[in-house]
């Protein structure tokens, strides 16, 4: 796992002319860049000094996007929507024998979707492997909900999500299969 260096986060900030207002951008690249998914302080104290905006400014941009973490991550961050459509979200099939319509109901949201992360992946809502390859969290609205229930892996979306769905979407993560996790993706 690479680690970004006092000289990578100083290009960084440079490629955006040192400019305050382009924080957001700035601390996302230093967060792909840092091998852990992560801001940390050490980054967030020279992003301060070099842009001359209040450390305090800058973690109350950390702590206030979802997106950012000052906690280092696994390399694949899950994060399973509980927004309300996705955590009601019923797979529903329907029988139309004889002009009868008889519908079933298999309850697979928010709960039960993350149930199957976590099996998949050996770890809790919250948490990051061992080895440092997954992380899971819950989110709030990814805007799939035509989809749902969705989980979001990078900046991709998985919709329509079913258990085995699920263990091939982890196992992807696993053995760093970004080929086979991409041709999944709802984008």
């Amino acid at each position: 796992m690479q680690h970004v260096s006092k000289d990578q986060v100083i290009k960084i900030m440079a490629q955006y002319g040192n400019d305050p207002q382009q924080i957001i951008a700035i601390l996302l690249d230093i967060q792909e860049a840092s091998g852990n998914n992560c801001v940390e302080r050490q980054w967030a104290e020279l992003a301060s000094e070099v842009l001359k905006i209040p450390l305090s400014k800058i973690y109350d941009v950390l702590t206030f996007y979802a997106m950012f973490s000052e906690e280092p991550r696994g390399e694949y961050v899950i994060e399973i929507c509980r927004s309300t459509p996705c955590f009601f979200n019923r797979m529903v099939s329907r029988d139309n024998e004889n002009d009868n319509e008889s519908v079933q109901t298999k309850h697979s949201g928010t709960e039960q979707v993350a149930q199957w992360f976590e099996d998949a992946a050996g770890i809790k809502i919250g948490e990051t492997a061992a080895d440092g390859k997954v992380s899971l969290f819950f989110t709030n609205c990814v805007g799939a909900c035509d989809i749902g229930p969705v989980a979001k892996i990078g900046d991709n979306i998985y919709g329509n999500l079913t258990e085995e769905k699920v263990k091939t979407l982890v196992k992807c993560c696993n053995e760093g299969n970004k080929q086979e996790l991409n041709s999944l993706c709802q984008n």
